[in-house]
């Protein structure tokens, strides 16, 4: 119980909040790495995923990549960063994380493509539209809950995971839990509370996320969803 009487205490503290280094600049690291890594990860695997759904029959490379991407450890890839030119920092952590991301958001937006009714597709290309208007008038949409739910899972996984970017000077609330470890025995209740930071931070971006992904949701497929 000393260590959570030790972390409110903690939190109690307005020094530690608004202190440089403290819980207001660290969340903000934070919040940048992490919109930075999902920004670049949605850039590389929605074209891509969108694309090879829409030919179908690349199934077997989303597996691969997925399968490469999630068989590296987040902590290997960054210490692999900082020797090359990147260096430490939050490029590394970025670029880390978006390809950390990768899986959730390629696999969703393949498989949001493959699920529309070829039928569909007919009508829209039937009534003459082009392959890029048939793309954003008619397949984007009804991919729109594939792609929401898979940038919500690398969302709120990137935020989870970027407590790592403290292994390599990169900021965030990581290095609220790293300093506490530094600092010795005595100082568990510092370690704990950034825990909790990133623990409330991951289920605060998951709800919102989850609020976005039904907004984003046509009311016709959230109805749909509703009867299955």
């Amino acid at each position: 119980m000393s260590v959570i009487n030790d972390a409110l205490v903690w939190f109690n503290d307005p020094l530690n909040w608004t202190n440089p280094d403290g819980v207001l600049d660290r969340l903000t690291e934070h919040i940048e790495i992490s919109a930075g890594a999902v920004v670049l990860g949605c850039l590389v695997a929605w074209p891509l995923g969108i694309l090879l759904g829409r030919r179908g029959a690349a199934s077997g490379v989303i597996v691969l990549l997925s399968n490469l991407t999630q068989a590296v450890p987040v902590i290997a890839l960054l210490t692999i960063l900082t020797l090359t030119p990147i260096g430490l920092g939050k490029p590394a952590v970025i670029i880390a994380l978006a390809v950390f991301a990768l899986p959730a958001l390629l696999a969703n937006a393949y498989t949001g493509m493959r699920q529309i009714d070829p039928e569909v597709r007919d009508a829209a290309k039937g009534v003459g539209m082009t392959s890029l208007q048939r793309l954003v008038r008619v397949e984007l949409p009804l991919a729109v809950p594939f792609l929401a739910t898979g940038l919500r899972i690398a969302t709120t996984t990137v935020v989870a995971t970027a407590t790592l970017a403290t292994a390599v000077n990169g900021g965030g609330l990581g290095m609220i839990i790293s300093a506490g470890f530094g600092l010795g025995p005595g100082h568990g209740g510092q370690i704990l509370a950034g825990a909790i930071l990133v623990a409330g931070l991951a289920l605060i971006i998951d709800g919102v996320m989850a609020i976005i992904e039904r907004k984003l949701t046509p009311k016709v497929l959230r109805r749909a969803a509703g009867r299955v």
